[in-house]
């Protein structure tokens, strides 16, 4: 686990004149062939404090921010992660100004029908809040999907997060992908104790959470930029000496230039 504020269900102190940010994101693995055969295996929720203006912050870097993270070290452990995910997600809905997620739809789904009969009562509360942001105008909602609610800022039509981050000018470029998947990395982990894999699917949940906190925060005309950010530079600079992965070249190359 990584945290900044002392693990699941703890929020960060909230400076005065602050909007408070939660975004979320879940990682699983895929199997349709079997009812609710989807398994998570790693969460992340991601905190920002936006100064609170009558108009649109404009930023040219990212904005301070703070993150728990949460993997399995076995499969046996996923009642628990369960648990720590509902956690988070229902503090966030106690205490933040705003929850938001790409799909978080799915991601609900998927921990709830890990949950079992037990589904915590955050996660039921949290899908049934999904469910009614419909009700409210984007700049209005208290639960936002940018998979849903991002339209009016976007002209292309894909809904993948990355393509929408590239048509912000989020640099969310992600190179924990380019010779296995997340599945196959998640086996490295589990598996053969890599120790390099957990990090990078690590990292990419991460990247997943800051990104889709950026992409709402325009959707609701909370910020604007008009230079690229790049949310790679982001996580180097929080989580530094906490996550190897971040120190590898493949990696500083995305922060630094391509200079090593």
């Amino acid at each position: 686990m990584i945290s900044d504020i002392g693990g699941p269900g703890r929020i960060p102190d909230r400076p005065p004149g602050t909007r408070l940010i939660a975004s979320i994101d879940v990682e699983w693995s895929k199997n349709y062939r079997i009812k609710n055969g989807n398994q998570a295996f790693c969460y992340s929720v991601v905190w920002l404090a936006v100064p609170l203006a009558g108009e649109p912050l404009v930023v040219t870097s990212g904005l301070p921010f703070w993150a728990t993270s949460v993997y399995l070290d076995r499969e046996d452990e996923r009642p628990d992660l369960v648990q720590a995910a509902a956690s988070d997600i229902g503090t966030a809905a106690d205490a933040a100004d705003l929850v938001v997620g790409h799909q978080l739809c799915s991601d609900l789904a998927v921990l709830a029908a890990n949950a079992g009969t037990a589904v915590p009562a955050a996660l039921a509360a949290a899908r049934q809040a999904w469910r009614d942001r419909r009700h409210a105008a984007v700049r209005d909602q208290r639960v936002l999907d940018t998979r849903f609610d991002a339209a009016g800022v976007l002209s292309h039509t894909s809904r993948r997060l990355v393509d929408v981050c590239g048509e912000m000018n989020l640099d969310v470029t992600q190179p924990e992908l380019a010779r296995k998947s997340m599945t196959a990395l998640n086996r490295d982990w589990l598996h053969n104790a890599d120790t390099e894999a957990r990090e990078r699917i690590t990292v990419l949940n991460l990247r997943h959470s800051l990104s889709t906190a950026y992409v709402a925060l325009r959707a609701t005309g909370t910020l604007t930029w008009q230079t690229p950010l790049n949310v790679n530079t982001m996580l180097a600079d929080r989580l530094a000496g906490r996550v190897g992965w971040l120190q590898h070249p493949t990696f500083r190359a995305l922060t630094n230039g391509g200079r090593e």
